[in-house]
């Protein structure tokens, strides 16, 4: 029961996170900027498109030999609908002050920071875009920090030309992410890849 709540909870953050990182208005992160920029072309929302994309990607990653967890797939589903949740609170506004936006990029990489910290500690299974870099780096046996680059940089791109808003928000995130789930993890004095997630038809198995 634990590590479902550590689930749920870790997705409404992640949802909060990614809407805050948007509402501060000075660009977002490289698969959020691909995610609205295909809303400019796709009658869905935000949230829809942020599934449609987990579920190519959790396709993708499958070919590339990584199979999905519980947590996979609730990272795909619910983390759009509760993106589409928060994106509609009205509360939730943008500010009018740069620092006022710096300060809530910062809060949302925060926010995500910790979210990443409760949904993995579920070990349900590893976020269909996680899922598809861990795919790439053993296929092509590049480092970390390349694979990623590469997938964020790339998706970055496709997102900017489809009209996304890259920005110095952007630059930010990807400078400051990686940190804020560190640090996450540091203070509950846990270690990310200690982890041992179960892959979903393994965990069917064990269940059946």
């Amino acid at each position: 029961m634990k590590k479902i709540i550590f689930l749920f909870w870790g997705l409404l953050l992640f949802g909060f996170g990614i809407v805050m990182t948007i509402k501060s208005n000075l660009g977002t992160g490289p698969w959020d900027a691909l995610h609205l920029g295909l809303i400019n072309y796709l009658p869905l929302t935000l949230g829809q498109v942020s599934q449609l994309t987990g579920v190519l990607v959790i396709i993708a990653s499958w070919f590339l030999g990584v199979k999905p967890g519980w947590g996979t797939l609730a990272n795909m589903y619910f983390i759009g609908l509760f993106i589409d949740f928060f994106m509609t609170c009205s509360w939730l506004t943008v500010p009018s002050h740069w620092f006022s936006q710096l300060a809530m990029l910062l809060g949302g990489v925060v926010v995500i920071g910790w979210a990443s910290f409760f949904y993995l500690s579920a070990a349900f299974g590893a976020g269909p875009r996680d899922s598809f870099m861990v795919g790439s780096i053993d296929k092509t046996g590049w480092p970390v920090w390349k694979v990623r680059t590469v997938i964020e940089t790339s998706v970055a791109i496709i997102g900017y030309l489809l009209g996304g808003p890259v920005g110095i928000g952007t630059v930010i995130i990807a400078l400051t992410l990686g940190p804020s789930i560190q640090w996450a993890f540091s203070i509950m004095g846990k270690r990310a890849q200690d982890i041992k997630h179960v892959p979903l038809i393994k965990r069917m198995e064990t269940d059946g």
